[in-house]
C-alpha cells in the first residue's frame, strides 16, 4: 500500500514539476481560453484505460485540488466488452494512480461489429451516447473526453483528404441527443508526444487499443486513415518542424476571404462566395 501511495504521488508530481510546461501548462491553457469549466459544474471523466484518459483524469483531479472555481468530478468507465486482461490492466492502473473509478458495462463491440458497415464509427457513436446517458444519470452536466492536439490536426487533415470538407474537432461542444450536456477536451493544446513521455517517465503501461476485433485484418491499425495521417504528418514535420503548430493555429485562423464556399452550421445550408462577391 505504501509503495502504491508513493508511486501516484509520484505520478502527480511529475505532471506539475517535469512535465509543467509540456502538459500541465497546456492543459491549463485550453480549460482557460476555451472556457471548458464553469462554477458548480459536474463533470464525468471519461476513462477507456489508455494513456490519454488516465493522463486527463490526473490532471483534472489536481486542477480540482487548486481551482478558485468549485466543480465536481466523476471518473467513469465503461466496459464495452474487454476482454479480461484488458479489464485487469485498466483497474490496476486506476488503483496505482489512486483514481476512483466507476465502471459500467455495456455489449457495444458485439452490437458495433455484428451491425455491419463501419463498426469503429458505430462503435465510437454508441460509445459516446452510452457515456452522455450514464454521466447524465449521475446528475453530471458534461463529459471530458482524452482527445489531445495531434487527434485535432490529424482530424482537420483527415476531413480535407477523406471527406472532401474542412472540419475539425472542438474544445467543447453541446450535446444533440442529451439536453443540458456538454463534451469538453482539456487535453485539447497537450501533444501526443508529450504524453508518451510522460507515461514512460513514470514507467506506466496503459492499453493501447481496447477493441476485440483488432486482430481482424478488416480492423488492422495499419490500414487505418488516421494512421495514414498521423504518418504524412511525421513526414512532414521532419521538413518543416512547425508544420503541427501551424495546421492548430490555421483552425483558429480561417480566413474567410478567401474561401469559395462554406455550409451553415445550424441550417446545413451550402453558400458560394459568389453570393457576396
Amino acid at each position: 500500500m505504501k509503495r502504491e501511495l508513493e508511486k501516484h504521488i509520484e505520478i502527480e508530481r511529475s505532471i506539475i514539476k517535469r512535465y509543467r510546461k509540456s502538459i500541465w501548462n497546456n492543459f491549463i491553457k485550453a480549460v482557460k481560453e476555451y472556457e471548458l469549466i464553469k462554477e458548480n459544474d459536474r463533470i464525468a471523466v471519461c476513462i477507456s484505460g489508455g494513456k490519454d484518459s488516465m493522463l486527463l483524469a490526473k490532471c483534472m483531479e489536481e486542477l480540482q485540488k487548486h481551482s478558485p472555481v468549485p466543480f465536481e468530478l466523476k471518473y467513469l468507465v465503461m466496459d464495452p466488452g474487454y476482454v479480461k486482461e484488458n479489464r485487469q490492466l485498466l483497474e490496476a492502473n486506476a488503483k496505482l494512480m489512486n483514481i476512483d473509478i466507476e465502471i459500467f458495462n455495456s455489449n457495444i463491440f458485439d452490437v458495433a461489429y455484428n451491425a455491419g458497415g463501419s463498426p469503429c464509427y458505430l462503435c465510437a457513436r454508441m460509445r459516446r451516447g452510452a457515456l452522455y446517458d450514464k454521466a447524465k444519470s449521475l446528475g453530471c452536466n458534461k463529459i471530458a473526453l482524452g482527445h489531445h492536439f495531434d487527434d485535432v490536426i490529424e482530424t482537420t487533415l483527415m476531413s480535407m483528404m477523406y471527406s472532401s470538407e474542412i472540419k475539425t474537432m472542438l474544445p467543447k461542444l453541446h450535446s444533440t441527443n442529451f439536453e443540458g450536456m456538454e463534451l469538453i477536451r482539456p487535453l485539447y493544446c497537450v501533444k501526443e508526444r508529450d504524453i508518451i513521455a510522460w507515461s514512460n517517465y513514470n514507467d506506466l503501461k496503459f492499453l493501447r487499443c481496447a477493441c476485440r476485433f483488432t486482430a481482424d485484418s478488416a480492423f488492422d491499425e495499419s490500414l487505418s486513415k488516421r494512421k495514414e495521417t498521423k504518418e504524412l504528418i511525421k513526414e512532414i514535420r521532419k521538413k518543416n518542424p512547425e508544420a503541427d503548430n501551424n495546421i492548430f493555429r490555421s483552425i483558429h485562423n480561417v480566413n474567410l476571404a478567401t474561401i469559395p464556399g462554406w455550409r451553415d452550421r445550424d441550417s446545413g445550408e451550402t453558400h458560394s462566395f459568389l453570393e457576396l462577391y
